[in-house]
């Protein structure tokens, strides 16, 4: 009997959506882990949360919000190959642009509405720049999802 071709459930753009989209659910999970002070303590504080991720990332419950809204984004756009794509690359840009907020804002006022602080701004850079790569290099070898 001759082997048949096996479908793969994802291609390799997908999986990088589904894996970017589980990330950021996890990171919006652990936002709320209560740290001292408690990230739960404010909807924004601009400016002023006391509340850090990790000891270092400046959270709030809007922000932990936005991580579990982009979560759920990646892991159902990881269903199709064009909405992976469009995932990573549109929430590459999304980053890179919070990136830019968070360097040209006075990070003391209410402007500082998400809210950043410069160790944000720098891992903004690096997941704008981390997720419209795959979106781009992935996304060209775009296979058919067949395997011998």
């Amino acid at each position: 009997m001759a082997a048949t071709p096996e479908r793969t459930s994802r291609t390799p753009v997908q999986m990088a959506a589904l894996v970017v989209g589980a990330v950021f659910l996890l990171v919006g999970v652990l936002g709320f882990v209560p740290e001292s002070p408690p990230a739960t303590t404010a909807w924004n504080s601009p400016g002023t949360t006391p509340a850090l991720l990790m000891g270092l990332f400046q959270v709030s419950i809007l922000h932990n919000v936005v991580h579990l809204l982009f979560g759920i984004a990646g892991v159902l756009a990881a269903r199709s190959w064009r909405a992976s794509r469009i995932y990573l690359v549109l929430g590459g840009v999304m980053y890179l642009m919070l990136w830019l907020f968070g360097m040209l804002i006075d990070r003391t006022s209410p402007v500082n509405f998400v809210p950043v602080n410069a160790a944000d701004n720098w891992l903004h850079l690096l997941l704008g720049l981390g997720t419209i790569a795959p979106g781009y290099v992935l996304a060209a070898r775009r296979s058919t999802g067949i395997t011998r």
